[in-house]
């Protein structure tokens, strides 16, 4: 037993360093700094962190203890496109979920007219009982 788990520790200690230097090797890595990292967590719930980089991303979340067991967060994020504009969501996720808000989250088309208008008179149909089968 104990050969066995030195030969596995003797793998790990082998493949670390190739794995490590491979991903920091790359001609595309470089450090990013980090500017800004603030946290807080009173230890009730309730906490709030944020960060910025040097390279354009900032998060930003506060949250609470939720009346159903769980964290009701609220907050953003920031990050920089390939093609240069910033991105940005915002988002509260709590006991209906997570829900994020941004321009670049794609929503449905609008139904157009006719179909609203079938929807209205079904709509009425059912109000009145009237039944298809």
């Amino acid at each position: 037993m104990q050969l066995v788990v030195l030969a596995c520790l003797a793998a790990v200690a082998v493949a670390a360093p190739q794995n490590f230097a491979r991903y920091y090797n790359r001609p595309d890595y470089r450090h990013i700094a980090i500017l800004r990292d603030e946290r807080e967590d009173r230890g009730d719930g309730n906490f709030r962190y944020e960060f910025e980089t040097e390279n354009g991303i900032h998060v930003n979340a506060v949250g609470t203890p939720g009346s159903k067991g769980q964290s009701n967060i609220q907050g953003f994020f920031r990050f920089p496109l390939d093609n240069g504009p910033i991105a940005e969501v915002s988002y509260v996720a709590d006991e209906y979920g997570y829900r994020p808000q941004s321009p670049l989250i794609p929503t449905p088309h609008p139904l157009p007219a006719h179909a609203i208008e079938q929807i209205r008179v079904a709509e009425e149909q059912r109000r009145r009982g009237i039944i298809f089968k």
